[in-house]
């Protein structure tokens, strides 16, 4: 993985999200709509796999692959959606999705439900550990996405995906704890844990966390042989957390920039892939 070239990757679509590209070929473009537990991001790259635009908002309509709020969750893609439509000058007619590791088919049944309910078709539904090699560039490794309500691993063996492991422990937990310790409600906590400005001081009380996160992954890739980590996901995006998991596994451990928006990405490339392959 080059992880310099990863890193100016998500800052272009970092960029995008608040000043998108019109100037692009409309005739053809790929959307990626990732339905995450803290998260609902729809991404938008060019033909040849540029960021163009993106959209996020917060939610909690989804729950580690679950739909809670149908109706709710249909609302903000169809928001997001025409939110876009109306920068960019186009009509988003179809796309693509990825489902945590261990998901059932009736989950994942709702999950392509809710977005072709807000107008868009899906045209595939991929694993998110595979989105997410898509944005890595990585055939072989680990890839551990430290999600909103779970943690997920994966053991990706030329290029493809061997072992899979979910577990209920990611940045929602966190946000309990702040809670519990601050006194205050779960939103609230929310504000606080991504406040830029308070993180060192949330890094000190969220470490056991993030201990536990890194121990289920031990658990679980103890009997393969592998010496590369990927970490992605929203709860890993703390200075610091990479730092936890070197500790406790003794592995190469990568950590893009922004690593919430590495599976966003990945999603919106399954496009090219497939049209590559």
């Amino acid at each position: 993985m080059n992880l310099d070239k990863v890193n100016k990757y998500i800052q272009d679509f970092e960029k995008t999200i608040k000043k998108p590209k019109t100037n692009f070929d409309k005739s053809k473009f790929y959307v990626g709509i990732d339905l995450g537990t803290a998260n609902i991001v729809i991404t938008i790259l060019d033909k040849g796999g540029k960021p163009v635009a993106g959209a996020t908002q917060r939610s909690r309509v989804v729950r580690d692959g679950i739909v809670v709020d149908f109706m709710g969750a249909i609302a903000i893609v169809r928001k997001l959606k025409e939110g876009l439509e109306e920068k960019l000058g186009i009509k988003i007619t179809e796309g693509y999705t990825a489902i945590p590791p261990g998901v059932e088919q009736g989950s994942i049944k709702a999950i392509v439900n809710v977005i072709e309910a807000a107008g868009i078709d899906v045209l595939k539904v991929v694993d998110e550990p595979t989105a997410a090699s898509y944005v890595l560039g990585i055939t072989d490794g680990v890839v551990v996405d430290l999600g909103g309500g779970t943690t997920g691993i994966s053991i990706l063996e030329k290029g493809k995906v061997i072992f899979v492991a979910d577990e209920p422990t990611g940045g929602t937990h966190m946000t309990l704890v702040l809670a519990g310790s601050y006194g205050i409600d779960f939103e609230a906590a929310e504000d606080i844990k991504t406040d830029k400005k308070k993180e060192k001081e949330v890094f000190i009380q969220i470490t056991p966390v993030l201990q536990k996160m890194a121990s289920i992954v031990k658990k679980y890739i103890k009997d393969y042989k592998v010496k590369d980590v990927f970490l992605v996901g929203g709860a890993c995006s703390f200075d610091g957390s990479e730092s936890i998991f070197e500790r406790e596994l003794g592995l190469n451990i990568y950590k893009p920039y922004m690593p919430v928006y590495i599976t966003p990405l990945g999603i919106a490339l399954v496009g090219i892939k497939d049209k590559i392959f």
